[in-house]
């Protein structure tokens, strides 16, 4: 099992940047899969980015590409996303996940087995 603590969200004007950190707990943090996923007001769940358990495979959403990042530091047991350009409609609770039964990337939200408490996101236009 791993615990995931998300980090790093706050407010900030459109255009600005922001950068969430997801600490995990637990020795298996370097083989699992991982991600981020945001969830908005009255709107689905969203993958937004996924990393393999090295960090050279990503992937991302459509409105993610070109402005968000997503990296990981395994001898840290950290999780990173990068935000740039926000928009009003990147504004979400953003979850860290961890996908216990895989180690390559990890494209659908319903996969990932283990989330963190999410950190609130708000980019004001």
């Amino acid at each position: 099992q791993v615990q995931l603590v998300d980090s790093g969200g706050g407010l900030v004007q459109a255009g600005g940047s922001l950068r969430l950190s997801c600490a995990a707990s637990g020795r298996t943090f370097s083989s699992y899969a991982m991600g981020w996923i945001r969830q908005a007001p009255v709107k689905g769940r969203e993958l937004i980015a996924a990393i393999n358990w090295s960090g050279d495979v990503k992937y991302y959403a459509d409105s993610a590409k070109g402005r968000f990042t997503i990296a990981r530091d395994n001898p840290k047991n950290t999780l990173y996303l990068q935000m740039n350009s926000l928009k009003p409609e990147d504004t979400a609770v953003y979850y860290c996940a961890a996908d216990g039964q895989s180690s390559i990337v990890t494209t659908e939200a319903v996969e990932y087995d283990y989330w963190g408490q999410g950190t609130q996101v708000t980019v004001s236009s």
